[in-house]
């Protein structure tokens, strides 16, 4: 059953027939989720079938249902599949991610790429691949520690008397800074068919990805989302400010704790699958807020929107006329490189740096 929510005309709450459970759904964050997913669906179905090898769309289709031939079988789901998934892991990953660390710091610069926690992961990652010369899952678990004692680190030098927005994107900038070199420092030292292969995860790839990758993604993204679910409700409320949030019983600092070991675990998840793909978790949740027109974390769209940046970023990296498959990270970094310029004009223009 749907019934107005009496709070706004595209709210509306959800109610299970015994009316013990009742869930309130935007219509239209609804409407711009589906339409992204659409959308996504769509470019992916593209990237399954284009290649050396060409497969129509409705033999993709036909394919990913059960019903191609073996030759479209090994190419669409053996080849092509897993870096598909693994992509819209990542994006999905790097959405909810920056879409908590803005609602944490209440700035929009206030991503994991900016504040360090991605170059964290990626040292985590590195010390795994150059000094202990782990693979695999080895360099996802270094990735995941070095990203949540980044997150240690910067919570302990912003606090005092609690950790505020502002104070936590200048220590995750400061952070961020010394962290890219102690990557630049271990790549000097580390032999050159070693320093080559941990560039191009540096640079964030898809390349190459098989179904192991998928499946640690998978596994760490089905981990973390339930968990956000259940923090988001208090997110909401930290975002009407410390004092109402305190007067309506949330432990501030607790939560604050709680989101930024979430956001930094996903964040960490995508990089562990791909390598560091810089600004998707910058412009996703803003991309997401743009499109709902709705306040708060907007976490679900922030996700789709994730997703559909990185499979893009893909596809058209794929595609570069002229030369060897482009990482994702350098698509994502020409284009995040122009956003962040106009994301300071117009915070400039509005008196805020």
């Amino acid at each position: 059953m749907i019934a107005p929510a009496g709070v706004s005309s595209r709210t509306h709450v959800v109610r299970s027939p015994s009316r013990r459970l009742s869930v309130r759904v935007d219509l239209r964050t609804l409407t711009v989720c589906l339409v992204v997913l659409a959308a996504t669906v769509a470019i992916g179905v593209l990237a399954l079938g284009t290649g050396e090898f060409t497969v129509s769309p409705a033999d993709v289709v036909r394919t990913l249902l059960g019903n191609g031939s073996a030759r479209t079988d090994f190419v669409v789901n053996q080849l092509r599949l897993p870096r598909l998934l693994t992509g819209i892991l990542v994006g999905a990953a790097l959405g909810v991610s920056g879409a908590l660390f803005q609602s944490l710091s209440r700035n929009p610069l206030g991503s994991p790429d900016i504040v360090g926690f991605t170059y964290g992961s990626a040292t985590g990652g590195l010390l795994v691949v150059l000094v202990l010369g782990g693979t695999g899952g080895q360099i996802a678990f270094g990735a995941v520690g070095g990203g949540l004692a980044t997150a240690f680190l910067v919570y302990v030098l912003a606090w005092r008397h609690g950790v505020h927005g502002y104070r936590l994107v200048l220590v995750g900038i400061g952070v961020s800074a010394l962290l890219q070199g102690v990557n630049a420092y271990l790549l000097a030292k580390a032999r050159f068919t070693q320093a080559a292969q941990a560039m191009v995860w540096l640079n964030g790839s898809l390349n190459g990805r098989d179904w192991g990758d998928v499946r640690p993604a998978a596994v760490g993204l089905v981990v973390v989302l339930p968990l956000v679910v259940l923090a988001a409700g208090r997110l909401r409320v930290l975002e009407m400010g410390d004092d109402v949030a305190g007067g309506l019983g949330v432990s501030v600092q607790r939560t604050r704790l709680v989101i930024l070991v979430l956001a930094t675990a996903a964040c960490a998840v995508a990089t562990a699958a791909a390598g560091p793909v810089p600004f998707v978790a910058l412009i996703a949740p803003q991309l997401a807020r743009r499109l709902t027109r709705a306040p708060g974390p907007n976490l679900a769209a922030a996700t789709c929107a994730g997703a559909l940046l990185v499979v893009t970023a893909d596809f058209a990296s794929q595609r570069v006329p002229g030369t060897a498959q482009l990482p994702v990270g350098v698509v994502t970094a020409v284009v995040g490189g122009v956003y962040l310029g106009l994301l300071l004009r117009g915070q400039r223009r509005a008196g805020r740096v």
